[in-house]
């Protein structure tokens, strides 16, 4: 049996525009969403890349600092150095200055000491003999103060870092390699020989 139901061309017509405009509006809202997500992926990409040149601009400062400061330390520590390479060298001129004036003044020392040696017991007593007794006493207690001092010698074993042998004698009444007499007086400035003493060495 053959269906006479006929279709509304207005209807069909409604129907079609309905389903045009669900589909334009379908597609509108599928390229809003895509294009929030571009934006969305925008930003991200912004927000990356702002944070990396903030990195990195944060990394050249850090640099820049480490260089700053690690010149800073070079240059104290050079400074430090000068100083105390300065401090030395001034120390060395002050020693070699001081024995040098010490030689010099040993000389004055031995004449003192021939001279008194050759005043005869019964002169001692003279005021011109006790004023030289004293000048020389003086002499030799500013000199010590000064950190200058014999060498001792006479009954000591004879040392070549202190003592200038000069004679060797064979005599029992000393042990062996003991120094049986002193010729010269020997001096120390501190810690450094100014003049070794010159000795007499027995056996």
């Amino acid at each position: 049996m053959a269906d006479n139901k006929k279709v509304n061309p207005e209807t069909a017509e409604e129907e079609k525009l309905e389903e045009t405009l669900e589909e334009e509006a379908v597609q509108k809202e599928d390229n809003e969403t895509e294009k929030n997500e571009e934006d969305e992926k925008g930003d991200e990409g912004g927000k990356e890349k702002k944070s990396f040149f903030k990195k990195e601009k944060k990394d050249k400062k850090d640099l820049i600092i480490e260089e700053l400061t690690d010149k800073y330390k070079r240059t104290f520590a050079e400074f430090d150095n000068f100083r105390k390479r300065s401090e030395k060298e001034k120390s060395a001129m002050y020693e070699i200055g001081a024995k040098d004036m010490v030689e010099r003044i040993l000389p004055i020392v031995d004449n003192f000491e021939r001279g008194l040696a050759t005043v005869p017991d019964e002169d001692k007593k003279l005021p011109f003999v006790d004023g030289m007794d004293k000048i020389y006493k003086q002499l030799m207690k500013a000199l010590e103060e000064a950190g200058v001092k014999p060498i001792e010698a006479v009954g000591k074993e004879f040392d070549p870092e202190y003592h200038n042998a000069v004679i060797h004698v064979e005599d029992e009444a000393f042990g062996e390699n003991i120094i049986a007499e002193e010729l010269q007086k020997g001096y120390m400035y501190r810690d450094t020989v100014v003049r070794h003493s010159m000795v007499k060495v027995a056996n």
